[in-house]
């Protein structure tokens, strides 16, 4: 494992690194949750306190059987014991909710070979900062995380990661800066999937690319990410980013089944498109489109960040 460069980012994103990383490291290799038997189901219920919930996948995490929710009216997910969950309830009944409104709603047809699924607030003038990490061997955008986990926001600055399980796999350092931030509530992450391997092939036309390469395994394309965040602590989010935001209609269905929202973008600054009231803007924080943070710096201290849940959950101001 190489050094942490200051080329791209501050003392302090270095000094939090390097502190999360001895962290890790003194952990030891028992740290990580082995997570076993991982299935997808769909199930309402409620926990102890009375929460309503959508139960979308069952496992083991350590030999205890567990469960993978989310708060069909806040977007919220949740890693919880199985033991605290309780089935019951009825599938028209979760349809009605936001979540279950808003999962019909973008993975509803007409389907777009790019940018299918929400790419804006369904309400208010806020924006929701994405954060793209494709597998990448250029340098992290320290910089701009500093940048973001800096802003008075009065509390932790929403951003969503969309992460891919190659960069998740292949930057430890740069995977426990990012867990510090949000361990010393700098940061609220929401962890977007952005499939296991991102596969790119510059020769091949969209129809046949990203996912919708020829043998490409959809579903461990999606679970095995969901695999790795759990195993490092952290909870998936109900939201999938696909690589290149090229999807078709069976991808796209299967998403549904899986409880997954697909997110796209109206602001994908290296491409030109501008900041609006209610944007979700990409940008790469892994090195590849240094273009879009270029511009995304300057405007940083501008903007009114929020969370995605409350974008799509109509709670955004």
């Amino acid at each position: 494992m190489g050094p942490v460069s200051l080329k791209n980012g501050s003392r302090v994103g270095f000094l939090l690194a390097l502190a999360a990383l001895l962290l890790t490291l003194t952990a030891g290799p028992g740290a990580a949750a082995v997570i076993t038997g991982y299935s997808v189901i769909s199930k309402a219920g409620t926990d102890f306190s009375g929460r309503e919930l959508w139960a979308t996948r069952s496992f083991l995490e350590d030999g205890v059987p567990h469960l993978l929710a989310v708060d069909p009216r806040t977007f919220r997910t949740y890693d919880l014991p199985a033991v605290s969950f309780r089935a019951h309830g009825s599938v028209e009944r979760f349809r009605a909710t936001p979540f279950g409104k808003s999962l019909a709603e973008y993975t509803a047809a007409p389907y777009h070979l790019q940018n299918q699924g929400a790419t804006h607030a369904e309400a208010g003038s806020g924006v929701c900062l994405t954060v793209d990490l494709c597998p990448s061997k250029r340098p992290f955008e320290w910089e701009m995380f500093d940048q973001v986990a800096a802003l008075d926001q009065k509390g932790p600055v929403p951003v969503a990661i969309a992460i891919s399980g190659a960069w998740l796999k292949n930057h430890p350092q740069e995977l426990a800066y990012l867990k510090a931030q949000s361990a010393r509530g700098t940061l609220a992450i929401t962890w977007v999937n952005h499939s296991l391997h991102h596969p790119y092939d510059p020769k091949l036309p969209l129809a046949g690319n990203f996912l919708l390469t020829p043998g490409t395994d959809f579903d461990r394309e999606v679970l095995e990410v969901e695999v790795l965040l759990l195993s490092e602590g952290l909870v998936p989010s109900p939201f999938f980013r696909f690589p290149g935001l090229v999807a078709d209609q069976a991808t796209v269905r299967r998403l549904r089944e899986l409880s997954l929202i697909p997110l796209g973008s109206n602001a994908w600054l290296a491409k030109g498109e501008k900041v609006e009231p209610g944007s979700f803007i990409l940008v790469h924080g892994n090195g590849n489109e240094p273009k879009g943070i270029k511009l995304l710096l300057p405007m940083l201290k501008r903007l009114t960040l929020r969370p995605l849940s409350e974008a799509l959950s109509g709670r955004l101001p």
